[in-house]
């Protein structure tokens, strides 16, 4: 255990450093030099986690790399205790990754208030840095519900023509599923301290406190109606494809590349784990719900005009098979849709750039303007298919292990599931291929005078390629990572249901 706070810092830079860009807000130059410092900070901060000798540690507060506690509000048993171990530190790595590209994508494109939007990005990621080290639940709730508020200002003041809409209809489904969680905390924390005398809102305590299984039921539901809210699973998915579509490009990718991520994280790290018996007993309708998102994500891609829709919609379908993973408790299959969580952000974040990138040139997402792509911009056509046939799976890239993975573990538990997500990926191939195919192919539809790419933006895409093909030909040192904290989850879950039965 280190004495230095790094975990801390690791938060409160973006925090802190967000108010750099906003104290320049009337000098955009330095607002965006100082908010790219501050991400390469942030990076340099959780690149150094790799180079301590870190070891798992066994602790009443469950087996963490690195642990901080400290008294916050002693008078309701919440702590400050943020844990460290495999998954929180490849989620807070693609943070800080995604968050530099989120800087550079918007270089341009943001000419407005350009101090309160870089504001609002490196507060985002501060939030997110919180929520994925939070161990104790008061204080995931609070960097969960806090998370909310630069992303509605980043839709509401630099999205497109339906900003207003979208970004309420997207504070509306979230707030609604978050308060149905907080008076589930809230119901816990009064039982647990009923039954051991014992106040507090520390996962690994929370975890022993018994139920009855109606109670148990209702818990659950709360609780994962606010991360099926935000993942997001059929029938709540509606906020996303419009908050997509009106979310200037830094948002886009935020929201797909690490805000998805939180409704996954949430499901594993704390649904599971507290209510271990309602969340076996609801096990197929969570696969129910995971391949129809699947399917039915991937078949709405398909009727799409609008590139940006197209790929919000692949997320949906993504996210699905995820969620199919998760509900499996097979220790492949969740290593699988974990590793999958970094392959979407990565894959789908660059698609989002791209498509930002495109914008910029025709001032349009819709496929009636594009066509004939690959011949007036080479290099950009040749990233963006890099990128389609990442999402896509294609062997030798990253999104195709993660889903091995996945159907390898499901296959071990439930063969027909795993026989018919195998069929939900096929399927989604095709919108993938159209998407490429009306894009790059063909005879141009437009007279645009169109560009190639530039240094910056060649630059942003090779760093992402990189990753594509890192984690594609060679995703040991990933799934290392995840190894430990995976195996342990599932033990510390089947162990408390045994005691709860």
């Amino acid at each position: 255990m280190l004495h230095f706070p790094i975990l801390t810092v690791i938060i409160f830079v973006p925090i802190l450093g967000s108010f750099l860009p906003l104290a320049h807000s009337r000098d955009p130059v330095v607002a965006r030099w100082s908010s790219l410092a501050v991400t390469l900070v942030e990076m340099a901060l959780v690149g150094s986690l790799f180079f301590l000798d870190l070891t798992p540690h066994a602790s009443p507060q469950g087996t963490w790399l690195l642990l901080e506690e400290y008294s916050w509000i002693a008078s309701f048993g919440a702590k400050y205790s943020l844990g460290l171990d495999g998954i929180s530190l490849v989620l807070i790595t693609l943070t800080a990754f995604i968050n530099i590209f989120c800087v550079l994508i918007s270089w341009r494109a943001i000419e407005e208030k350009v101090g309160s939007f870089f504001f609002f990005i490196l507060f985002l990621e501060g939030t997110l840095m919180g929520l994925f080290l939070a161990n104790d639940l008061l204080l995931f709730y609070l960097f969960w519900e806090i998370q909310l508020i630069p992303m509605f200002f980043l839709v509401g003041i630099w999205g497109h023509e339906n900003r207003i809409h979208a970004a309420i209809k997207f504070i509306l489904y979230t707030l609604t599923g978050s308060l149905l969680m907080l008076l589930a905390l809230i119901a816990i924390y009064i039982m647990h301290g009923h039954q051991t005398g014992v106040y507090t809102f520390n996962l690994y305590q929370l975890m022993h406190t018994r139920f009855s299984f109606t109670i148990e039921v209702l818990l659950f539901l709360a609780f994962f109606l606010s991360f099926a809210i935000k993942i997001p699973l059929i029938p709540v998915h509606t906020w996303l494809p419009d908050t997509h579509t009106e979310a200037p490009t830094a948002g886009s990718v935020d929201l797909a590349g690490l805000l998805l991520k939180t409704g996954i994280y949430g499901l594993f790290r704390f649904a599971i784990p507290l209510f271990p018996n309602a969340t076996k007993f609801f096990g197929p309708m969570l696969l129910a719900l995971g391949l129809g998102g699947l399917f039915y994500a991937a078949w709405v891609a398909l009727t799409q005009t609008d590139i940006k829709r197209l790929v919000a919609y692949s997320s949906i379908s993504h996210m699905g098979l995820m969620v199919v993973g998760i509900a499996i408790w097979n220790p492949i299959a969740v290593s699988g849709a974990l590793l999958q969580m970094v392959n979407h952000g990565i894959s789908t974040s660059a698609l989002f750039i791209m498509v930002g990138m495109l914008d910029e040139r025709v001032h349009s997402r819709d496929f009636a303007v594009m066509g004939g792509l690959w011949g007036r911009m080479p290099v950009f056509s040749a990233f963006f298919l890099l990128f389609a046939l990442s999402s896509l799976g294609l062997p030798g890239l990253n999104n195709f292990v993660g889903e091995v993975l996945i159907l390898i573990g499901t296959f071990q538990a439930k063969p027909v599931i795993a026989i018919l997500g195998f069929c939900g990926i096929v399927f989604g191939v095709i919108y993938i291929l159209r998407m490429v195919q009306d894009s790059l192919f063909g005879e141009p539809r437009s007279e645009h005078d169109l560009w190639d790419l530039d240094g910056r933006e060649i630059l942003m895409l090779a760093a992402l390629a990189l990753a594509v093909l890192f984690i594609g030909l060679h995703p040991t040192p990933v799934l290392h990572l995840l190894e430990h904290p995976v195996a342990t989850m599932l033990q510390q879950t089947q162990q408390v249901a045994l005691q709860g039965m």
